[in-house]
């Protein structure tokens, strides 16, 4: 794991581990951890280990609790109120070269959909996206999915008790700017974190082509207008 750096919050210091190039990258992917764990998951630590392979600025975020040793996560929006400060913290550093990636494993997955839009964010990764509790599929989380506001990936275990690919797809229907994935694994994704990395690093990839698109078509709409504006009347 790369060395952390201390970033104060309203709940206490978190810590931010950052890999890949400082200059020149391709954007930055900033990962938050679940519920359950810290930043050295199996797929955090895959997928952060592809993107930097590929280009890109990883920074994996370690929520102030974690930091402090407790065992027991905060409420969804105090996780929200540290997150935002560590993203503000680095924008305000020149740490956020866009495009902007945010995402995370289960509950880390939630707070990136749900602070996606006021952050600026270009996309919302999500690993194993905890849609419901274990077997309570009428407490579905699918309108953080739907909400975020910006294209989504789903990386999501076939056995996941927390919501199956299928599932998952199902509440995304109709949102032309989401992918799911469906991987080996339950809702660890410990059982092939070379595959979870890899569906990882191509919604990545797929992400700069549709960025690079718009770009094309709004420069060829531009130029057109320009160029029916020198022309004038008929």
């Amino acid at each position: 794991m790369s060395a952390a750096d201390p970033v104060d919050t309203p709940l206490g210091p978190a810590a931010v581990h950052a890999d890949g190039p400082v200059t020149g990258a391709r954007g930055t992917l900033v990962l938050g951890h679940g519920a359950g764990g810290g930043v050295d998951s199996a797929d955090l630590v895959a997928v952060g280990s592809s993107a930097v392979a590929a280009g890109w600025r990883v920074l994996r975020v370690e929520q102030p609790w974690r930091v402090a040793g407790k065992r027991i996560a905060p409420a969804p929006p105090r996780l929200d109120v540290a997150w935002t400060a560590v993203l503000d913290a680095l924008r305000t550093g020149g740490a956020l070269s866009g495009p902007l990636v945010l995402g995370g494993r289960s509950a880390g997955a939630r707070v990136a959909c749900r602070t996606a839009v006021p952050l600026g964010a270009d996309g919302v990764l999500c690993l194993a996206f905890p849609l419901h509790p274990p077997g309570r599929p009428d407490r579905s989380r699918g309108a953080e999915l739907t909400g975020a506001g910006v294209p989504v990936g789903v990386v999501q275990g076939g056995t996941d008790a927390s919501g199956r690919p299928a599932e998952v797809a199902a509440v995304l229907t109709g949102v032309v700017t989401a992918s799911v994935y469906a991987v080996p694994g339950d809702h660890s994704l410990r059982q092939a974190p070379d595959v979870v990395a890899a569906a990882a690093t191509s919604w990545l990839e797929d992400l700069l082509r549709r960025q690079r698109r718009r770009r094309r078509n709004a420069s060829t709409t531009s130029s057109s207008t320009a160029a029916a504006a020198v022309a004038g009347p008929a």
